[in-house]
């Protein structure tokens, strides 16, 4: 199933969704038609064709250079798409882009959370910056730092933090103005096993709280197999499957595993792909988060 067949990729999104329990019938929150990005004669994002039900967490796997980051950018406004359209929560990414920002979250892969500050101190800014009312700002903060287990290290500096505590801590500021769609850029990249799976833990807590829309990149083949109701398969610019992760098993045969799928549909492991400056960019963020 690839890119240039929407109507097949919306009937297998839609299906495995309600398999997964994701609710069924409504408009999707994100909804990309060709959607492509160029940087010169490169192409990053290949005539990219998905339909993202309200309500799941939808995974865009591959290795690195396969184009996942540069698709959560432009379904984010910033970068602009070379070709064809997207819309995210309803809004077009191009033409209604404030629209979109009010009503995404973003959690890049480079530290977005300050050292120097404490947890509380940290998302009292974002509560300003979404312009939150002051009224407001205490509880809510309160509550989402309830919410991930870290209301008892509100008032500790960040450099304090483990990996696995700041990353909860950066998904909680951009959750402060409640988003539809929380977009999430490998969340779990130098993490160790028990870290990364706190971080699961949080994210299908909040989706389940809150209902928002999860869409996250990731080259674990474990995180995506756990973590996602659906999965896009990426590589080289183009998806080269959409489904869940059980139902694109089945179709590779019986035992396969998501390396199985991969193999199938691409051609080659996880393993190849990314330029150096993609792998140094992981390798920093794996230093900051240790």
């Amino acid at each position: 199933m690839t890119a240039h067949h929407p109507r097949e990729a919306e009937a297998a999104a839609a299906a495995a969704g309600t398999a997964a329990g994701v609710p069924a019938g409504g408009p999707p929150a994100v909804e990309t038609r060709g959607l492509t990005r160029a940087f010169g004669e490169f192409v990053a994002v290949d005539r990219v064709d998905l339909t993202i039900p309200a309500g799941s967490i939808f995974g865009l796997l591959g290795p690195n250079g396969a184009g996942k980051s540069t698709t959560i950018k432009m379904l984010t406004t910033l970068l602009p798409p070379t070709a064809g359209t997207a819309r995210v929560a309803g809004f077009d990414v191009v033409h209604q882009a404030a629209a979109v920002r009010r009503r995404v979250g973003y959690v890049p892969q480079f530290l977005s959370a300050d050292g120097a500050l404490t947890g509380y101190e940290n998302l009292l800014i974002f509560a300003k910056l979404f312009g939150i009312p002051a009224r407001e700002r205490q509880r809510r903060i309160m509550e989402l730092l309830e919410l991930v287990g870290l209301e008892g290290a509100a008032h500790t500096p960040v450099r304090q933090y483990s990996g696995g505590m700041i990353r909860r801590l950066e998904i909680v500021q951009s959750l402060l103005h409640r988003p539809a769609v929380l977009f999430l850029d490998e969340p779990t990249v130098g993490l160790d096993p028990t870290a990364r799976r706190g971080v699961w833990e949080q994210v299908r807590l909040l989706r389940d709280r809150f209902g928002t829309t999860v869409v996250l990149t990731t080259h674990y083949m474990e995180e995506a197999d756990e973590l996602c109701d659906l999965v896009a398969i990426l590589h080289r610019g183009r998806v080269a499957a959409v489904g869940s992760p059980a139902e694109l098993k089945v179709q590779v045969g019986t035992g396969a595993t998501l390396e199985d799928v991969f193999v199938q549909f691409t051609g080659s492991s996880l393993d190849t792909g990314g330029t150096y400056r993609d792998v140094a960019r992981t390798r920093r963020t794996a230093r900051r988060l240790s």
